[in-house]
């Protein structure tokens, strides 16, 4: 780095730092989830609510999206580093907001455009058959431009490799314990095939490489990716056979070689040999590409459960047959390089007048692998309308109490690398000062229903926006559906046997930007989206992180008239608002409890026989919850109670339920994963979208039965219950009255 570029980001790293001080100063039963009732009317203004909800128009979310996506715009180069953050920060700072650009120097991955990634067939005598396509074919116009990136895998290790091809199905830890246990298959010093599913990417090359294997294939196989009963695209939006997923490889999330720290000037850097990146191959090819190693492929025919829909015999391998039999081996060509660039993140802000020093978070990142239409650009586009309307109250006069953020972020899919920069560096001030982040991220993935993650002290909050908002289908009015609520309960019921079931609410593991602020600082969340009905079988929206994600499969295919795109975007500023202006802010800690018991009796039904078997007493877990569950009976009540006229009274009530999530973070981390620190929710070991519940007691238990030194990994169970009873108790005594302090012991 040249000394001038060097003193140009301690500069704004300083300014910027300047800004947030400067601008933001300023007794037993389960209890059961609080149905959500009709809200009550808010203390504060409801009409500046309905003001900025009917402010957002469709017809500006689509014109951003379409700007937004006019060329490809992959983290660390000039599209989405210049011209991208340009345009956002103009549009901010004409919507009445105080703007900053913060950069951050990291470890970026690209692939070599003129020496591609290849996949081949290589004989004895050095020919090559069957080599994969370098790029994706062009299906129409929208997909042209040079700034078109090849699929790579981000981070992969660079170089050749061969070996025999064995088939792993997904690549998830049970389907090598199968394949090795019950199928008799050593993937060891094999090139491995895998499709793409069921888990990230991530927990796949880490598995393949701790199970010996040389190289990792990714393909969307279409069982996963198209319908029999429709095309693909661009006559619909399913994956066409030349389609390819992108993604990254990181194991621990935000720069490699910045770990817990953030990537400033100042920072120390680890060399790439000593980071978690991975040490053997990988690359992405579409299913036109597979079949042509797959159909070749000898070995045993699969179980039932691993095949895929190509038209061939599915086998495990190793090897092929026919001609290539004893002569053709899979040869992996990968060129993708590792090197140092800078990203930015854009924020915007407006002052609260009441309560500045608290503040309500609302982001979305900016970078994609190609056009990103979806991922991340419908979200782009919905932040960037809710900042007009938010900009267009305050002109009118209002006066938030809370300070709004605006937050976009840079390089989320290397492994939300831009959040996780901004949270380690400013972690101690956003720990003490936010309410919550709102994660938008891709607003659309489909247009059937609503989908949310949260913090369980967030249901009802979401629950009453969500009654505000119209559906956007016209079909659900006609049946009497006719709010967002209503459309969402009936579509994506949390128990579909019964009729009234309120809406499903998952947990957030990983996967985007509210990452960092859950498992770093603890800061209650949200991630919104709207989703694709789930029981076609797909699983995901099915041209994700491909060059077809482009403004026209929006356009033509998802979301014609932007009216879903427009209701993300006016629940995200409904939610937002309450968190901004309600003097109390709307956090139910009864229903945090109540999840805790729904998921301590999951736990018990999978693992209870074998913990009490080994001598460990569960009581002491319905003891923590009862205790957890008290406390938070006494706050609802409290805050029920609260003299909102009262401003001690009133802070200390709501500093108390802003710090109940910061109360389930572990400073150790989980286990060896030091920015994983929520002992309640975090990422999956093997699945880093999803969600588990007590993790650290989870993974402990994972496979326990076969273990070499099962007194060891007993001595390690006992430890991550202690740690789990530990939290919960804390929790508890951070929703208590000033006095008693009250802990987990009775006496």
């Amino acid at each position: 780095m040249q000394p001038n570029h060097r003193i140009a980001i301690v500069a704004v790293s300083c300014a910027v730092f300047g800004i947030i001080i400067g601008v933001l100063i300023g007794w037993y039963s389960h209890p059961t989830s609080s149905a959500p009732a009709e809200p009550n009317p808010p203390t504060s203004d409801p009409e500046i609510s309905k003001q900025i909800r009917d402010e957002i128009k469709a017809e500006n979310i689509e014109l951003y999206l379409k700007e937004l996506t006019d060329e490809p715009h992959i983290a660390g180069r000039d599209v989405d580093e210049k011209i991208l953050v340009d345009y956002i920060r103009g549009k901010w700072e004409d919507f009445g907001f105080d703007v900053e650009v913060h950069p951050y120097d990291v470890l970026l991955s690209y692939p070599d455009q003129e020496d591609s990634n290849l996949i081949s067939v290589i004989l004895d005598n050095g020919t090559e058959l069957y080599k994969s396509q370098p790029s994706e074919k062009i299906l129409d116009d929208s997909q042209i431009s040079d700034k078109v990136v090849n699929p790579f895998n981000a981070y992969s290790a660079t170089g050749d490799t061969e070996g025999h091809l064995v088939y792993v199905n997904y690549a998830r830890i049970d389907d090598f314990l199968q394949l090795t246990r019950d199928l008799g298959v050593n993937p060891a010093g094999h090139v491995c095939i895998s499709r793409y599913g069921r888990i990230l990417e991530v927990p796949k090359v880490k598995i393949a490489q701790s199970y010996g294997c040389k190289g990792l294939i990714l393909y969307s196989d279409p069982y996963d990716y198209t319908v029999p009963w429709s095309g693909v695209y661009p006559d619909d939006w399913f994956l066409p056979g030349t389609g390819a997923q992108r993604g990254n490889l990181q194991t621990l999330k935000g720069d490699p070689l910045t770990p817990q720290y953030p990537a400033i000037d100042t920072a120390w850097r680890m060399y790439e040999n000593e980071t978690t990146l991975p040490t053997i191959l990988v690359t992405p090819i579409g299913y036109d590409d597979a079949v042509k190693y797959l159909e070749r492929m000898g070995g045993d025919e699969v179980p039932e459960e691993w095949k895929g829909s190509l038209n061939i015999t599915y086998r495990l391998g190793p090897g092929f047959v026919g001609e290539l039999n004893n002569t053709g081996k899979i040869k992996m060509h990968i060129t993708t390089k590792n090197e140092r660039a800078i990203t930015h993140n854009i924020f915007g802000y407006i002052r609260g007048e009441v309560e500045p020093d608290r503040y309500v978070l609302i982001g979305n990142h900016r970078d994609a692998w190609v056009f990103g239409a979806m991922d991340p650009s419908s979200g782009t586009a919905a932040q960037l309308e809710i900042g007009r309307s938010i900009g267009v109250a305050v002109k009118k006069g209002w006066r938030p109490r809370r300070t709004i953020v605006l937050c976009n972020w840079g390089a989320e899919e290397y492994g939300v690398i831009g959040s996780t920069e901004w949270v380690e560096e400013f972690q101690k001030l956003l720990s003490s000062r936010s309410v919550a982040y709102l994660n938008i991220d891709t607003a659309v993935q489909g247009n059937y229903t609503l989908r949310m993650g949260a913090g369980p002290h967030l249901n009802e909050l979401i629950f009453n926006s969500a009654k505000f908002i119209e559906t956007p289908h016209d079909s659900e009015i006609g049946d009497g559906r006719n709010t967002m609520y209503e459309t969402w309960a009936d579509r994506s019921p949390k128990d579909s046997a019964d009729p009234n079931s309120l809406p499903l609410i998952s947990t957030l593991g990983s996967g985007s930007d509210y990452m960092a602020f859950i498992q770093i600082t603890g800061i209650p969340s949200v991630h919104i989206r709207y989703y694709y009905d789930t029981s076609i079988g797909i699983r995901s929206y099915p041209v994700y992180h491909s060059v077809y994600e482009t403004f026209d499969l929006v356009k033509d295919i998802v979301d014609p008239d932007f009216r879903i795109t427009k209701s993300v975007a006016q629940l995200t500023a409904e939610i937002a608002w309450r968190l901004i202006d309600n003097p109390v802010l709307p956090l139910n800690c009864v229903d945090y409890a109540a999840r805790l018991w729904e998921d301590k009796d999951i736990f018990v039904q999978a693992y209870g026989q074998l913990m009490s078997d080994n001598g460990i007493n569960l009581n002491e877990f319905d003891y923590a919850l009862q205790n957890f569950s008290s406390a938070a009976e006494d706050m609802q009540t409290r805050v029920k109670n609260v003299n909102i006229a009262n401003d001690i009274e009133l802070r200390a009530i709501n500093d108390q339920l802003m710090q109940l999530e910061r109360a389930f973070i572990d400073m150790n981390g989980i286990g060896n994963r030091t920015n994983v620190r929520h002992v309640i929710y975090a990422p999956s070991l093997h699945d880093t979208y999803a969600s588990s519940a007590f993790p650290g007691l989870v993974d402990s238990l994972f496979d326990i039965d076969s273990d070499p030194d099962p007194e060891k990994r007993w001595r390690e169970v006992r430890r991550q219950y202690s740690i789990l009873l530990f939290h919960i108790g804390s929790a508890a005594s951070t929703l208590r009255d000033v006095v008693p302090v009250k802990g987990y012991s009775n006496y």
